[in-house]
């Protein structure tokens, strides 16, 4: 089964996406997710310039060693980059070689760990109050975890509050907006906010939260051990993990679940992370991790320590990353959760896909291949908009993270 062709389609239904479909001699295609948010054209300057070119002509059943060609053999390795493009070319094969066998992507990984995956939605109010309510929403929606953020007094724009309904993308501008970060009412508000909604909503409910890296190694085990009497599903991005022995302190001084991870690259961005059991979930992508065959050794390697699968799923990643993060968390024996945030309608009628949501849980489909497609013409309809992310600065004028 030859490569014959392949080409990269960038679309924006609301937001910009970057879409590669590989195509074989004997009429099989497939489609992978290379979307890079902020970043997207140079995703599509190395897919166009450095990868495709090597793809002609290579047998598209050799995934192992389309994936070790792309990334051993290319000097400069890793990065969000390189990797979100092997990942494209990845997940594009495997779609083909199950779509040539007529069976879904889960059956080659191994056949079903689960019938359903559960989810998580988000929910973002402009005040505690607001959050509160929200949070209600997505009970009644039927979702079994939430994500809660709020807006937090003396800080504008606070990280995690949308400006819409449901459909949260923070890339705003075709520069980058600044926003005023404040740690310390940061700190002072949060514990506010899940007091609040254990009042209001007890505890069935699996109750999540995102720091974005905002924190120091102290301030996270001060947030961690504050959070405790609300028995959080997870604490998110607490700090940078570029030093990973930072969150020995952090575990050192909370039993708050840890999850990070939807920046990393490859395995060796948390080996030590996993291997002291310095987290509990491992957020590592499909997209970001070079596609199934790379996130599939984290996974294996974090099942060793008892760690967890918890995959980004934002709206930065299309509708092709979650169908193949799907078909995944249903094979994985050591699944956690899946973050999902409902793409716009646009956005699914650009990407038809098989998979479903009901009652908290998303299932792939059953679909040969990841069961996402991509509408060409509608896509075209969709011209690409330039947007970045916002930057941070503390309220002295320091930059900060984002």
């Amino acid at each position: 089964m030859i490569i014959t062709s392949a080409r990269v389609i960038v679309t924006c239904p609301g937001r910009n996406f970057v879409t590669l479909k590989i195509e074989t001699d004997q009429g099989v295609y497939g489609i992978g997710d290379a979307t890079l948010n902020g970043r997207e054209k140079a995703v599509v300057a190395y897919l166009e310039e450095h990868v495709i070119p090597v793809l002609i002509g290579r047998d598209a059943r050799r995934i192992e060693d389309i994936w070790q060609y792309l990334y051993r053999g290319a000097y400069w390795r890793r990065g969000p980059v390189t990797m979100r493009a092997i990942a494209a070319v990845d997940v594009a094969l495997w779609d083909i070689k199950a779509k040539a066998l007529g069976c879904p992507l889960y059956d080659l990984l191994g056949g079903k760990s689960r019938e359903g995956v559960m989810v998580y939605g988000h929910a973002n109010g402009t005040d505690i109050a607001h959050t509160v309510d929200e949070v209600g929403r997505y009970i009644e929606m039927g979702y079994k975890a939430i994500r809660a953020q709020s807006g937090i007094p003396g800080v504008d724009k606070a990280y995690g509050v949308g400006r819409g309904d449901m459909f949260y993308e923070p890339a705003d501008a075709a520069l980058p907006t600044e926003t005023i970060w404040s740690t310390s009412k940061y700190l002072a508000h949060t514990p506010k906010l899940f007091e609040a909604l254990r009042d209001k909503h007890g505890f069935d409910p699996h109750l999540l939260h995102d720091a974005h890296h905002r924190l120091t190694p102290l301030e996270s085990a001060q947030l961690g051990k504050s959070l405790e009497p609300y028995r959080l599903f997870w604490l998110e991005d607490l700090t940078p993990a570029e030093n990973q022995e930072s969150f020995r302190l952090i575990r050192q001084h909370t039993t708050t679940p840890l999850a990070v991870g939807e920046i990393f690259n490859t395995l060796w961005d948390c080996k030590d992370l996993i291997q002291e059991q310095l987290i509990d979930y491992i957020r590592t992508t499909i997209v970001g991790a070079g596609g199934v065959t790379h996130l599939r050794r984290i996974a294996d390697f974090a099942a060793v320590w008892q760690v967890r699968t918890g995959c980004h799923g934002a709206t930065d990643l299309s509708p092709v990353t979650m169908g193949a993060a799907l078909h995944f968390d249903t094979w994985v024996p050591n699944f956690g959760i899946q973050e999902y945030m409902r793409h716009t309608p646009e956005t699914d009628a650009v990407f038809p896909h098989a998979y479903s949501f009901e009652a908290g849980l998303l299932f792939p489909g059953e679909a040969p291949g990841h069961g996402v497609d991509i509408d060409e013409a509608l896509a075209a309809k969709y011209p690409y908009d330039p947007k970045q992310l916002p930057v941070a600065r503390l309220e002295d004028g320091t930059m900060w993270n984002w």
